[in-house]
């Protein structure tokens, strides 16, 4: 696949947005092969989908972020867990790589609001990027 970028400027030069070309692909790739690869991380991991306490994803878009954690429970023949999914979007927009460590330390943090991470508690990290790739772990806190 082919994937092209640019950087433009706004108004205010100081500012740059990033715009990818060919979203509709990303999108499809990013639904198909994430959850793939949470379920692989998860099972050599030898723990169990529900000893999940949270799923750190990356957050580029809200909508797709929930379509991949939708369809990884699915995987499972199970609905969603209320809550398991942690979002800063609305309040830091899309930081690229940044997102999920980000997300972790909000939370670490009780910066956002009805997630809480415990001594004990078993997370899934996942992510993707524009240069398609995927990322999955497990971490116990």
């Amino acid at each position: 696949m082919y994937w092209k970028f640019s950087i433009t400027r706004k108004e205010d030069e100081n500012i740059r947005l990033i715009k990818m070309y060919g979203e509709e692909k990303f999108t499809e790739f990013a639904l198909s092969n994430v959850p793939q690869a949470m379920e692989s991380c998860l099972e050599k991991s030898g723990i169990p989908i529900t000893s999940l306490k949270k799923i750190l994803i990356h957050q580029a878009n809200e909508k797709m972020d929930e379509a991949i954690v939708n369809r990884f429970y699915k995987r499972y023949k199970m609905d969603t867990p209320k809550d398991i999914m942690p979002m800063s979007i609305h309040k830091l927009g899309n930081s690229s790589v940044a997102t999920v460590p980000t997300l972790y330390d909000l939370i670490l943090n009780d910066e956002v609001e009805n997630h809480k991470i415990e001594k004990g508690d078993i997370l899934l990290f996942a992510s993707v990027g524009a240069g398609m790739n995927i990322n999955a772990f497990i971490y116990q806190y």
